[in-house]
């Protein structure tokens, strides 16, 4: 068991919020920050959606008290000084921005205290991207969650040549603690392991679309009838958000920041963002 006690994850978007939930729902006190008011207040209804979505998914001891229960662990801050004055560990969940990122650590690594350790949840930049921004790289590394945390709980723990390795250790022992899998990546790797495996494949799907070749669904379709897997590159995307892939690939090299603008013209202009928000490449309920 690790020696951490209190949580602070940074943003509130559909996967911070996943992962504010799932370390209260495993016992701990959560701060979740973000940057106004307004935010949070839309932030609030996904919360309680996860209340509904464990005791849905037959969580172990959702549907006896502990999903609501979580709740009660979990305070909300749009004040970054307040919401980290205590923390343990700092878990940021905030946009796949460089820019934004260095910005918040230097903010971050004046106000918390001098025990806090700080953990980027980034899909794709490497941590030494972001460590001198930090002030502290030895306390320092990636902890990087799969959506749907509760059901497919993995989390890859990433450090660089500077971070501690006791650090290290507690962090991969927080993991195990809030029920995830640890998955240490011994060296840096950007992607991960998870992504590195992923994100070609979700380009691949997006390159057959926007090329032309075929529609959404039937790339799924072929997909889960030639491999048995249950779900598409489509499909898959739906359940991340468009905006991840998109930041991802806005910032890439040209063939990249093509379908990038394939993405926004067809789908994130309409408002066609995923499941979050009723619709994506499918319609949802």
């Amino acid at each position: 068991m690790s020696n951490i006690t209190h949580v602070t994850v940074l943003g509130t978007g559909v996967l911070g919020t996943q992962i504010a939930f799932q370390t209260a729902f495993s016992g701990f006190q959560v701060t979740a920050y973000d940057i106004s008011d307004d935010v949070i207040a839309a932030a609030k209804a996904r919360f309680d959606a996860l209340v509904t979505a464990y005791k849905e998914d037959g969580v172990a001891g959702a549907s006896e008290g502990k999903a609501d229960e979580a709740l009660s662990r979990v305070r909300f801050s749009s004040d970054l000084a307040e919401a980290v004055a205590d923390a343990d560990l700092v878990i940021e969940a905030i946009p796949e921005v460089l820019s934004i990122k260095q910005d918040t650590y230097r903010k971050l690594g004046e106000l918390a205290p001098e025990k806090t350790i700080f953990a980027t949840n980034s899909s794709t930049l490497l941590p030494s991207d972001l460590k001198d921004s930090t002030g502290r790289p030895a306390k320092f590394l990636a902890l990087h969650f799969a959506n749907r945390v509760w059901k497919f709980n993995t989390a890859e723990v990433m450090g660089t040549a500077d971070t501690d390795p006791a650090v290290f250790d507690e962090v991969v022992a927080f993991a195990g603690d809030i029920g995830m899998v640890p998955i240490p990546v011994h060296k840096e790797k950007s992607g991960y392991v998870l992504n590195s495996l992923l994100v070609p494949f979700l380009n691949a799907g997006f390159t057959l679309a926007a090329g032309g070749y075929a529609e959404p669904k039937d790339i799924d379709n072929v997909w889960r009838i030639g491999t048995g897997a249950p779900m598409g590159p489509f499909q898959i995307t739906d359940i991340i958000g468009l905006t991840t892939p998109y930041n991802i690939l806005a910032h890439g090299g040209e063939k990249d920041q093509t379908l990038a603008a394939w993405l926004k013209s067809e789908y994130i202009d309409h408002g066609k963002l995923g499941v979050a928000t009723g619709e994506g490449f499918y319609t949802y309920n």
